[in-house]
């Protein structure tokens, strides 16, 4: 991270008001595609339920037909065609899970890949902000949440409501007064809905967040592990873990408990209604004003809807959960992306790297605080290493992350050769930069994907050149040499291996301008000396910029630049000045308070 990032655990919360339709109707995106498909779900789950609904008027004309009139030969039939109902019903319902399941895990799969694309484009000022938790679980849990809203909680809103109302049209027409009396609650249990998905939207996306926090705390917990054996932190931050599992938990016992409340009133409304409807159906059959039949009908259609009725508490539910779902995955997704090209190309500033007026904040910065870089001016010739030393905090490692475009500069202007780095797609930029920093990251990869990462054209030659001027020897004695998985991290090795690996990466495909940020710092003092005397040739031919923290590291530039104040104060050879500068002095001495970081 940048010298003086101060990074938050986790995005703004204050966010405009939400609607769950508006934000579901974004996933039409990704939807559109396999539009058919979903179509031919609600189709069939349609039919299946039409299905469950000629059920009940065929028990109905067997009462009345077969059963009042002791006909058995008219039962036989009718029981056949209860038989072909139920097999349809159940194999319509096996077609809508056939026509969804593969498309709509391509849907996930395209959905996971917009969004990784997306923060792999985004400036490393977002990530900055971010909390790699709650990236983590938009990627997971969240796409897992949509494509189960899209497979399930979607068809099955749009086919109960159908199903409901067909439903109440045919009890209607099978007695209105009892069809009254039994769809009276329907106008209390929409506003009722109403008023829960307001409270269980912001529920939702708490838990979601919250989550995101826990996985961010698990993440750390993993990642530094040795950190917290190291200085037996293991307990406090196991306490840390489980306040904000505790968080969690009270989260979802809120929503368990609105949901509750949600189907008490979908439950009960409704079993209130049934029973007085059948009360008065009996009256009506005593009085000879309804048949038998008639009645087992109504009945077996009012309890056919009992499923769609209430099965709306858990499917409101879900699309609440969804839309937030739908919320977070649009909050990156809608992140802007620092503009492709704003500048201009020319000779005008020669060749080599010159920054002109270079300013830079990060956005997070505290306001009325001075800009971080407040106009660096300096000029490294083609084929010249520079030296970039300053005390901590200074803006070094910023500065030489301003060069690649890990940061957007927030004034003045960049060039190689001439040509504007603003002006330079992203992609073709960073095949003119390589990049080493002090910390060495490397993946869970092998130590030839690894080294490669560079210049993933680069020939084994090439390979095994880097690895030679990195003095990355012991890469041989690995058991599976250049094709050794080095672990999550690179914590199979030592902190001096995975430096000089970082470096080979650097190097290896020849770049014409490199970037160093103290790369020998975690080397011993033979080590140092050997990758030195190789770094010499591979600087011979390229322009560098290179972090010094010490003066064995500033000896293999052709001149130095001290960053103070926002600006580059003084420029010239590490003799010239020992003479003229006592900052520089009292940096190479380490008499500056904080030394030089």
């Amino acid at each position: 991270m940048a010298e003086n990032a101060e990074p938050t655990s986790q995005p703004p919360a204050d966010r405009p008001t939400r609607s769950t339709v508006r934000s579901l109707l974004r996933l039409w995106t990704y939807a559109r595609p396999i539009r058919w498909h979903l179509a031919g779900a609600v189709l069939s789950a349609l039919l299946a339920s039409g299905a469950v609904l000629v059920t009940p008027l065929v028990l109905g004309r067997i009462v009345d037909g077969p059963i009042a009139h002791r006909d058995q030969g008219g039962l036989w039939p009718l029981v056949g065609l209860l038989l072909a109902l139920g097999l349809a019903e159940a194999g319509l319902f096996c077609l809508r899970r056939v026509l969804v399941a593969r498309p709509l895990s391509k849907v996930e799969a395209a959905m996971r890949r917009d969004l990784y694309a997306k923060l792999q484009r985004l400036p490393v000022a977002f990530h900055d902000r971010w909390a790699s938790g709650q990236l983590l679980s938009r990627a997971t849990s969240d796409m897992y949440t949509l494509r189960l809203f899209l497979a399930f909680a979607f068809i099955f809103l749009i086919v109960n409501s159908v199903t409901f109302l067909t439903g109440a049209g045919l009890m209607m027409a099978l007695d209105w007064r009892l069809g009254l009396i039994t769809l009276a609650p329907t106008v209390p249990l929409v506003l009722f809905c109403a008023w829960f998905e307001t409270r269980y939207s912001h529920a939702s996306r708490t838990a979601q967040d919250q989550n995101g926090d826990l996985a961010t705390v698990l993440e750390e917990s993993v990642l530094g592990i040795r950190i917290l054996k190291s200085f037996g932190r293991q307990r406090t931050m196991a306490r840390h873990f489980r306040e904000r599992a505790e968080l969690l938990r009270t989260t979802e016992l809120r929503k368990t408990r609105m949901l509750a409340d949600l189907w008490a009133v979908i439950v009960g409304l409704p079993e209130l209604a049934l029973g007085s409807s059948l009360a008065v159906g009996v009256v009506l059959v005593a009085h000879d004003e309804m048949s038998t039949g008639t009645l087992v009908a109504f009945l077996s259609t009012a309890l056919a809807l009992r499923w769609p009725v209430e099965s709306m508490g858990w499917l409101l539910a879900y699309s609440n959960e969804a839309g937030t779902a739908t919320d977070r995955l649009f909050e990156v997704l809608d992140t802007p992306e620092p503009p492709l090209t704003h500048g201009t190309t020319g000779a005008a500033d020669g060749s080599g790297i010159r920054f002109s007026g270079v300013r830079f904040r990060y956005p997070d910065a505290p306001e009325g605080t001075p800009d971080l870089l407040r106009g660096v001016d300096l000029h490294i010739r083609k084929g010249e290493t520079m030296a970039l030393v300053g005390a901590t905090g200074c803006g070094k490692t910023t500065l030489t992350a301003l060069l690649p475009r890990l940061y957007e500069a927030t004034g003045g202007r960049i060039t190689l050769d001439g040509r504007d780095t603003a002006a330079l797609p992203p992609a073709e930029l960073r095949t003119l930069v390589a990049v080493a920093f002090e910390d060495p990251t490397l993946f869970s990869a092998t130590v030839r994907e690894n080294v490669l990462m560079g210049a993933p054209s680069a020939a084994d030659a090439a390979l095994e050149k880097a690895l030679a001027t990195a003095q990355a020897g012991f890469v041989a004695d690995l058991p599976d040499g250049v094709d050794t998985e080095v672990g999550e991290q690179g914590l199979s090795l030592s902190g001096g291996q995975r430096q000089r690996l970082a470096l080979a990466r650097a190097v290896v495909g020849d770049p014409p301008f490199l970037v160093l940020d103290d790369p020998l710092s975690a080397l011993d003092v033979r080590t140092e000396a050997l990758v030195e005397a190789a770094l010499r040739e591979v600087l011979a031919d390229t322009t560098a910029l290179v972090v010094a923290h010490r003066p064995s590291t500033v000896l293999l530039a052709d001149r130095v630049a001290v960053l103070s104040d926002g600006r580059i104060t003084e420029v010239g050879t590490h003799a010239e000045l020992l003479e003229r500068s006592a900052e520089y002095r009292a940096l190479m001495s380490g008499a500056l308070e904080g030394s030089v970081a």
